[in-house]
C-alpha cells in the first residue's frame, strides 16, 4: 500500500464530487463506500489496483493497492475533479442556481480509462437500467478477478479475457449478438481507444465515433466520465431529453433536438448543466414501467 495526501478547496464535496464517475450505480461491487471513504478497483497502463479516497482535515486521503498503485496516486487530481472549477459555471436558470448553490464544492472528475467506461456502458445501450445492471454482475461474477487491497472488490474484466470470447459467451448474461460485437470490437481496439485520453476531445471523439456500435450517447458518457470532456451530453437518452425540456421549458416531452437547442446557453459546460438538471427530478412518466427484456430463453 502506498498513500499520499491530495490538497482541495475548503469546501471540496468527496462524495459529490466522486458520485459523478458512478454513474450507472457499483452493481457489480467494483467500487464501495466504507465508513465514508470510497474503495474503487480499477485497471491502470501498470496493471491493477484499487483506490481508497476519504476527506481529512488538510485535504483527501489517497490510499493504492496493487501494481498499478502508483499510476492511481498520481492520477488522483483527475479523479477528484480537481481540473474542474466549478466557479466558471453561469446558472442562468433558477433550477440550477439552486443546484449550484447546494453543490458549490462538487467537481466533476474523470478516470481516464476509456475502455472499462466503455464496457460498462455499452451494456446499458437500450435496455432498462435493471437489465444492465443484472447483465454486469452477470458477467462480473465469471469473468473478473479480485481486486488487491482490504476491500473485496472486483475488477474491471479486461479486454484480453474479452477477446477470448464470441458474441455467443455473452448469450448467457442476457447481452445480444449486437451490444457483444460492439464490446468485442472495442476490445480489438483497446490500445488505440486509451490513447484518446491524451489527444484533443474533438479529435477523441472522432475516433470513438469511427467504431460501429458507438453512437451519440454511449460516447457522450464515456467522454464525461474517462475524458472529463466538460460539455459532454447524452443525446439518445431516453429520459435525459424530457428531464431537460421539463426543468428548462416546463415541457414534458421533448427531442433530443429540442434538448440541444434548450442546453445551447450552457455550451462548453453542458455536463455540469445536466447533472443538475438530472439531480432536480424527473419529468413526469406516463405510461407503464419498461421491464425487464430476458433473451436467454431464446
Amino acid at each position: 500500500m502506498i498513500d499520499r495526501l491530495v490538497s482541495v478547496p475548503a469546501d471540496y464535496d468527496l462524495r459529490g464530487s466522486l458520485a459523478s464517475l458512478m454513474k450507472s450505480g457499483m452493481s457489480p461491487p467494483i467500487a464501495r463506500w466504507v465508513d465514508g471513504a470510497l474503495h474503487k478497483a480499477t485497471s491502470t497502463p501498470s496493471g491493477p489496483a484499487s483506490v481508497r479516497f476519504a476527506r481529512a482535515a488538510e485535504g483527501v486521503e489517497v490510499k493504492a493497492w496493487g501494481p498499478g498503485a502508483d499510476w492511481v496516486l498520481a492520477n488522483a487530481e483527475r479523479w477528484l475533479g480537481l481540473h474542474d472549477d466549478p466557479s466558471a459555471f453561469e446558472p442562468l436558470h433558477p433550477v440550477l442556481a439552486e443546484q449550484h448553490r447546494r453543490r458549490r464544492g462538487v467537481h466533476l472528475g474523470h478516470t481516464h480509462r476509456v475502455f472499462d467506461a466503455l464496457f460498462y456502458v455499452i451494456l446499458g445501450q437500450k435496455v432498462t437500467e435493471q437489465g444492465a445492471r443484472g447483465s454486469r454482475q452477470s458477467l462480473w461474477c465469471q469473468y473478473a478477478e479480485t481486486a488487491p487491497g482490504p476491500v473485496h472488490l472486483l475488477l474491471p474484466i479486461t479486454p484480453s479475457v474479452l477477446m477470448e470470447l464470441g458474441t455467443f459467451h455473452f448469450h448467457p448474461h442476457n447481452v445480444e449478438a449486437k451490444r457483444a460485437a460492439t464490446i468485442l470490437e472495442c476490445a480489438r481496439r483497446a490500445k488505440r481507444l486509451e490513447e484518446t485520453v491524451h489527444m484533443e476531445l474533438p479529435d477523441a471523439h472522432a475516433r470513438l465515433h469511427a467504431v460501429r456500435g458507438l453512437g451519440p450517447w454511449t460516447i457522450g458518457l464515456v467522454a464525461a466520465v474517462a475524458l472529463g470532456d466538460p460539455d459532454a451530453v447524452q443525446v439518445g437518452d431516453y429520459h435525459l431529453k424530457n428531464t431537460v425540456a421539463w426543468h428548462l421549458a416546463g415541457e414534458d416531452r421533448a427531442t433530443d433536438e429540442r434538448m440541444v437547442e434548450l442546453l445551447q446557453p450552457w455550451s462548453g459546460q453542458r455536463r455540469r448543466a445536466v447533472a443538475y438538471l438530472g439531480l432536480s427530478g424527473a419529468a413526469p412518466r406516463y405510461g407503464p414501467r419498461l421491464g425487464v427484456n430476458d433473451i436467454r430463453g431464446r
